[in-house]
């Protein structure tokens, strides 16, 4: 996560050097710009996922199960505990926002709170693991550095045709530059939204030294994600499933259902689509070329990390570095 935010930082600061360079502006004027940008991306994000999202805010003592858990893992994490809202969604899901760890937000689907208790902790813990990891201040940051090149290169290819000073081919030179390290910077961001999903489910698997509940809670979550009529948000990044991602993937495995279908009952049950996401991973171990423009990692493969940690934990092996399977 560091190598990739001193990445999008050296592509921001190259983008900016660049159009001090050819249009002669002052160091002074261009970088409290920038930074005023990023301010206020970070101070007003929260407000708008809130209010997307339709949150409602549990009042103390509404759901204390809920409520005992993730206080139980915000204190074994040594971290705030995180406000508690819920989303009144059928699908189940689940994610945290805030501007900081201590002010953050976790919020659930009703459909979440309808699997097994177990399993909701798998999921609870995940979510901890983002704030634990500070993934709500990074990411918010992360994501500044590609709209910044884009806002540029928007300007200097669509906007203006002209300038006093300088001639067309130079304003489309750095705008195409500037639509360059735009691409660049939005793969990089993708990259490191798909690895933070990586790291708190290992996290979970850490904290609650069982990944089997957080492997059967992401077959079910995308399962119940793939049936869902409903479009999909702008809040998918902030997901622990992606909707879209979800009806994809289920899809491929229906296709293949007669030979995921074990029992031959003409259904999937909770086994066998766990089973049929393992064998989906180990067909592709590598991934897939779409893989690059996703917000999360495929399901298959993030069931497939869980079961090599399950393995060590239940050979009491898994010591030292719980990120080295990553």
């Amino acid at each position: 996560m560091a190598i990739t935010m001193i990445l999008l930082l050296g592509a921001l600061f190259a983008i900016i050097s660049v159009v001090i360079f050819f249009f002669d502006l002052s160091l002074y004027l261009a970088l409290p710009l920038v930074l005023l940008f990023i301010l206020f991306q970070w101070l007003i994000s929260p407000v708008i996922v809130s209010s997307s999202a339709k949150l409602r805010y549990l009042k103390e003592g509404e759901n204390p199960f809920l409520e005992r858990m993730v206080r139980d893992l915000a204190s074994k994490s040594q971290i705030s505990v995180p406000r508690l809202a819920v989303v009144p969604e059928e699908t189940p899901n689940a994610f945290v926002f805030g501007r900081t760890t201590s002010s953050a937000t976790l919020a659930v689907h009703e459909g979440l709170l309808k699997f097994r208790p177990e399993e909701i902790e798998a999921v609870v813990a995940h979510e901890i693991g983002h704030l634990k990891h500070n993934d709500v201040t990074i990411m918010t940051l992360a994501s500044a550095v590609p709209l910044i090149a884009y806002i540029i290169a928007r300007a200097l290819l669509w906007g203006s045709r002209g300038s006093r000073r300088k001639d067309a081919g130079t304003i489309i030179l750095v705008g195409a530059v500037s639509f360059l390290v735009y691409l660049v910077s939005q793969l990089l961001v993708l990259y490191l939204s798909r690895s933070r999903e990586y790291f708190a489910d290992t996290y979970s698997a850490y904290v609650t030294g069982k990944p089997r509940n957080l492997r059967s809670a992401l077959a079910k979550l995308s399962y119940g994600l793939s049936i869902s009529s409903k479009e999909s948000t702008g809040l998918r990044a902030f997901y622990i499933e992606d909707p879209q991602e979800s009806k994809d993937e289920i899809r491929t495995i229906v296709r293949r259902k007669a030979e995921y279908d074990l029992d031959h009952d003409g259904t999937l049950d909770e086994r066998e689509l766990e089973l049929a996401m393992e064998k989906e991973a180990e067909r592709s171990p590598f991934g897939r070329a779409n893989d690059l423009f996703s917000t999360h990692p495929s399901t298959f493969r993030r069931i497939l990390l869980l079961k090599r940690i399950e393995e060590e934990l239940d050979q009491g092996q898994f010591t030292g570095d719980i990120y080295r399977f990553i």
